[in-house]
């Protein structure tokens, strides 16, 4: 290890994170130039990649999770060889650059996760890392190793504040992930104060008691870091590891360096001064010398070297073993078979249950369909109905289970899907029961901004829960997700309707799929053909009763409520349809001749009826419409009678028609 190379290309990359900060006055420096030095041996001696190829299923996977220090990875990438030029460095922060405020997913080669919200980025990790072991667990054999990378996260006593953190710290101890290595840059500063203002808790003690190997050390002594590094991707005891780097915010700076001054831009101001005292030629620019460029280069050269071997490894293991290569190559193009419909066996005409269960009985239908798929649930299999039954448990002795046991750790299961969905080897889903969503808003947020194809399956979706009373019935919920953009929200209304809301989620992959189901039975629309049920559900909507004579009403319904409409406009006379509009989002994705033979703009007469609240129906009644919704908190009483207290009944449908 040449030190002088790595101190050099330290404060080179300081000074790259300066000049970007200063150019824009805006961003964070703090962390940039704290954890400069493990950047250092981070890039130039410790991480499997190859700039060329950044997705290669080998490489190291590195996440920032402090993602606020942006230009600590966007430094290094650019250094690193990736294609990150100096012109986008320059353009920090500004329009169209690749070099955004937050690191973001698809926008920036090397970059593994859209970090933003502190503490999303270590629930990504245990993601990336439990992927990783059941990648090797799956493909791996005796003769060829196809898997065997580390993931490594950078984050900040901000993130280990926020409990999605802790949660996934947890669960990565408990599940024994030892090709996890978290770097704690423990700088003792938090924004506003000094760490110690608002947390006083002892670092190695707590992630000891959490099932991690645990080392402090001097953040800037190279040595130290290369030493903890080397032993943290190397000891495959069975503990994740965590480094606990001591360093100082703003290093490089004197007016502010250890000090909250120094989290933002706030030394700024003080650049010129600084990169002297770096040793940074006077009056240069985002500088990097020829050294560097140097040392990279070689760096890089012997990043595609590890990467022509591990290639023609993987060619020799394709060869023989070509059905697991041909389930891997589906797993990364995440490929669906195109007669998926067929593989999922039509209900009986006299099945009437709720959609969950219709929900558990076609997932274990795609499951053996698609071996790529994986399940999990927050302590709640038993009322989400999401086990993929013969699947086995995923266990530090298990890799290879596809039922994960979350725990009631809602906030990280939906960072950990995330992460898993990231790596894209295998297709998640993640259930609990839908009052718990808001738990989890953060990761489906994140998910619907990086085009993540996670499926979230919420149960229990409306008043109908019953007896748990208001804090277990989400009126609110489903129009919550609704708003959000990019996430697909589908909410069935029978068994059929249900195989093609699961049809659609795996189908996409550019976004995320809510799927809400009932908790109480839903009966068959069996005047629908099987296919047309499945069809307009993956399309949004469709007409589910088709007006006998001159169309005059159309009453709108989803999930649990269609069976009202569909009551109702059986007495109502010959001139009233009935569409069933499962999935909004989906429905306005389509052409607008499709849109218009379901909805059209002449007929006016027009209602929609959901458990839930009323405002986003509006648009789909209009003025002259009316809409049967749910605008209070529930009621703790059987499920029908809180449905009829409410008003959710067939007779208001025809009340509100008439």
């Amino acid at each position: 290890m040449n030190t002088t190379l790595l101190a050099t290309a330290a404060n080179e990359a300081r000074g790259l994170a300066m000049d970007a900060v200063h150019a824009c006055s805006s961003g964070h420096l703090g962390l940039p130039l704290g954890c400069a030095d493990i950047g250092a041996v981070l890039f130039g001696e410790t991480l499997r990649y190859n700039p060329d190829a950044p997705k290669w299923l080998n490489r190291d996977r590195f996440i920032l999770s402090a993602g606020h220090g942006s230009m600590f990875i966007y430094g290094w990438l650019h250094l690193a060889g990736y294609a990150v030029p100096l012109d986008d460095v320059k353009n920090f922060r500004q329009l169209h650059s690749i070099t955004p405020g937050h690191p973001e997913f698809h926008e920036t080669p090397g970059v593994e996760a859209t970090t933003g919200p502190l503490g999303q980025g270590v629930g990504n990790a245990v993601g990336y890392a439990l992927s990783g072991k059941r990648a090797a667990a799956r493909f791996n054999t005796a003769e060829h190793t196809i898997f065997d990378h580390n993931v490594f996260a950078l984050l900040g006593d901000g993130c280990l504040q926020e409990g999605v953190a802790k949660e996934a710290i947890a669960f990565a101890g408990h599940n024994k992930l030892d090709n996890l290595v978290l770097i704690y840059d423990s700088n003792d500063v938090t924004l506003d104060a000094m760490a110690d203002v608002t947390q006083s808790e002892n670092a190695e003690q707590y992630f000891a008691s959490q099932g991690f190997d645990a080392v402090t050390i001097d953040g800037h002594d190279f040595a130290a870091i290369a030493k903890a590094l080397d032993h943290a991707r190397n000891d495959k005891n069975g503990k994740p590891k965590v480094i606990i780097a001591k360093t100082i915010i703003g290093k490089g700076i004197a007016e502010v360096q250890g000090t909250a001054k120094g989290h933002g831009e706030g030394g700024a101001k003080f650049v010129d001064a600084a990169k002297l005292g770096l040793g940074l030629p006077e009056g240069s620019h985002f500088y990097v010398s020829e050294g560097t460029r140097a040392f990279f280069a070689e760096r890089t050269a012997s990043g595609k070297a590890a990467f022509k071997a591990w290639q023609a490894t993987y060619d020799a293991w394709a060869k023989v073993n070509p059905d697991l290569a041909a389930e891997l190559t589906a797993g990364v193009a995440q490929s669906v078979p195109a007669d998926l419909s067929d593989k999922i066996p039509a209900f009986a005409a006299d099945y009437k249950d709720a959609t969950r269960s219709a929900g558990g009985t076609v997932l274990n239908a795609v499951a053996k369909a698609i071996p790529q798929v994986i399940t999990g649930s927050a302590d709640l299999f038993g009322s989400t109905k999401n086990y993929i039954n013969g699947g086995g448990d995923f266990s530090a002795t298990n890799p290879t289970g596809r039922n994960i046991w979350f725990g009631i750790r809602e906030h990280a299961m939906g960072a950990i899907c995330n992460g898993i969905a990231y790596d894209g080897l295998f297709r998640i889903s993640g259930a609990t029961f839908l009052a718990f969503a808001d738990y989890m808003r953060g990761s489906i947020r994140l998910a619907a901004l990086a085009g993540l194809p996670v499926t979230f399956i919420f149960t229990h979706d409306s008043v109908g829960v019953g007896e748990d009373g208001p804090t277990h019935q989400p009126v609110e919920t489903v129009s919550g997700l609704r708003v959000i953009p990019n996430l697909d929200v589908i909410r069935p209304g029978d068994a059929e309707e249900t195989a093609g809301a699961f049809i659609a989620a795996l189908n996409r992959t550019d976004g995320p799929t809510a799927l809400i189901l009932s908790r109480q039975a839903i009966p068959l629309m069996n005047d629908v053909p099987v296919q047309e049920r499945r069809d307009g559900t993956v399309r949004g909507g469709y007409i589910a009763v088709k007006e006998k004579g001159e169309l005059t009403t159309i009453l709108l319904a989803t999930g649990s409520e269609v069976q009202h409409a569909v009551a109702a406009a059986a007495e109502l006379g010959d001139g009233v349809r009935v569409v069933s509009l499962p999935c909004l989002e989906r429905f306005e994705r389509q052409s607008p001749e499709y849109k218009e033979s379901i909805l059209p703009k002449a007929v006016k007469k027009r209602v929609a009826i959901e458990a839930g609240v009323s405002g986003l129906w509006w648009k789909y009644v209009g003025d002259e419409g009316k809409v049967i919704a749910i605008d209070r908190f529930g009621i703790s009483a059987p499920g029908n009678t809180v449905f009829k207290e409410l008003g959710i009944t067939k007779d208001a449908v025809i009340a509100a028609a008439k």
